[in-house]
């Protein structure tokens, strides 16, 4: 059994030291029991943790570690995706700097005129806590100086990721000093997020906690139907059974992919289908709005779901049986990610007993058929985003932060409300909370973004 490591065991200055034990803070939690000695050595450091891990005070405790009071320029910038998170980072650090005199801390979000903030940023600062689309405007406009920068934080950075700031933050981290210390931090690994770490980060430190890894299983159910008709009315009870926000069902043919989309939009489940025979332009918008959480399913066929990367999928259905044991796994692997529980249900018959004894050898153990749930009398789930089109994108040089501002100008939108966004070359897409929605729409369409207004529509499923 191991000690919880107690805050006297880092290098920390004495005033950090009383201040913690001021607050009661005696022991480390795990993540900053294991990024501090990376922090405080100067290291790069990629960490995987979530929210209320204590991952902020292990970056704020870096931070103060490192700031010299006496020179009163920049010399930290933490990136958050939300005005909420960056207050409530900012407010953590305040705290934890009570014990050092002139520690001044600002804080540049969007949602708040720029004008407090730029003469704020001419009496100067040693810290900056900000989103990226913000931080950027002040870094354009001149007002803000990160030349003295020696420690940068990405926090959340794959929401950050998700609401589209990727070019907000390049260009940011494009006017830092080429020597400084990175710090990322993140509630996933998605493949995006690798990305960025991997060209960002110099040799940097691990630190996983509660790794999704270990936590991923796939439960696999198998269902043994009397006949091939009984595929339409089992996958309904399986659906409405256990109620999946986001649910790939595959078919081995175009024709069944096209039949059960129909049979479950008839049904009123949120659907759409993903096949050969698509519009790249429709099978885009399909993709973006189950990415997003604005559709709940998706039928596909295996070539058409290539390519296919969705994190937290929680159901798996197989329609029918994959020509192969090689694609069956392919198919179920899709869920169980990001650390969730994920659920594959496989729908056979008497006739693919061959496929299923090669399955059993694959598995290691016997596949025994499970009993179909009842079919339950209830309205199928709606999904809890809605997507937004709007008439302009990177052509127009607009910025996620720009779709974001409009949105919360005058506090109409709030920043929870407010999912994914995705700019194409003369498109933008942005989610938000179907309570959010009517709101949303009227801001986007009332409101200018770069001087000029835009039109914004509903999207729904092709």
């Amino acid at each position: 059994m191991t000690h919880p490591t107690s805050f006297n065991a880092f290098a920390l200055p004495q005033a950090l030291l009383d201040t913690l034990d001021s607050l009661a803070f005696h022991h480390a939690t795990p993540v900053q029991a294991l990024s501090l000695p990376a922090i405080l050595a100067g290291k790069d450091l990629l960490a995987q943790a979530a929210t209320g891990s204590g991952k902020t005070a292990a970056f704020a405790l870096g931070i103060l570690s490192r700031l010299n009071v006496k020179r009163f320029r920049v010399q930290s910038l933490v990136l958050c995706p939300t005005r909420e998170l960056a207050e409530q980072v900012a407010t953590e650090i305040r705290t934890l700097a009570r014990g050092i005199h002139n520690i001044k801390v600002l804080t540049l979000c969007g949602g708040v005129p720029t004008k407090g903030q730029t003469l704020s940023l001419e009496h100067g600062a040693h810290i900056i806590v900000g989103t990226p689309g913000r931080v950027l405007d002040h870094l354009q406009q001149q007002h803000l100086q990160l030349d003295e920068l020696s420690m940068l934080v990405l926090d959340e950075a794959d929401r950050m990721l998700e609401m589209g700031f990727a070019d907000d933050m390049q260009q940011i981290i494009a006017a830092t000093p080429a020597q400084r210390q990175q710090l990322l931090f993140s509630a996933t690994f998605a493949p995006a997020v690798k990305k960025l770490a991997d060209a960002l980060l110099k040799s940097p430190e691990h630190v996983v906690i509660d790794s999704p890894a270990a936590k991923a299983s796939i439960a696999q159910q198998f269902y043994l139907l009397p006949s091939p008709n009984d595929r339409l009315s089992a996958t309904v009870r399986l659906l409405l059974a256990k109620m999946p926000t986001s649910c790939v069902i595959f078919a081995n043919t175009r024709k069944e992919v096209q039949q059960l989309t129909e049979h479950l939009q008839h049904a009123k489940f949120s659907v759409a289908a993903l096949h050969g025979d698509l519009e790249q332009r429709d099978r885009e918008q399909q993709l973006l709005q189950f990415a997003n959480g604005s559709l709940q399913l998706l039928v596909a066929t295996d070539v058409a779901a290539r390519g296919l990367d969705i994190e937290k999928l929680d159901l798996v259905i197989n329609y029918e049986l994959a020509h192969d044991t090689d694609t069956h796994i392919h198919r179920i692997g899709r869920t169980g990610r990001a650390g969730e529980q994920g659920v594959a249900c496989t729908l056979y018959t008497e006739q693919d007993g061959y496929k299923i004894g090669l399955l059993e050898d694959v598995l290691a153990q016997p596949i025994t058929p499970e009993t179909l749930p009842e079919l339950r009398q209830v309205p199928p789930p709606i999904p809890a985003m809605i997507t937004l089109e709007i008439d302009g994108g990177k052509k127009q040089k607009l910025r996620p932060a720009d779709i974001v501002g409009a949105l919360t100008r005058d506090e109409q939108v709030a920043f929870a409300d407010i999912g994914k966004i995705q700019l194409q070359e003369t498109r933008a897409y942005v989610a938000v909370r179907r309570s959010a929605f009517k709101a949303a729409l009227q801001q986007l369409n009332n409101s200018k973004m770069k001087g000029r207004s835009f039109r914004a529509y509903r999207l729904t499923p092709a």
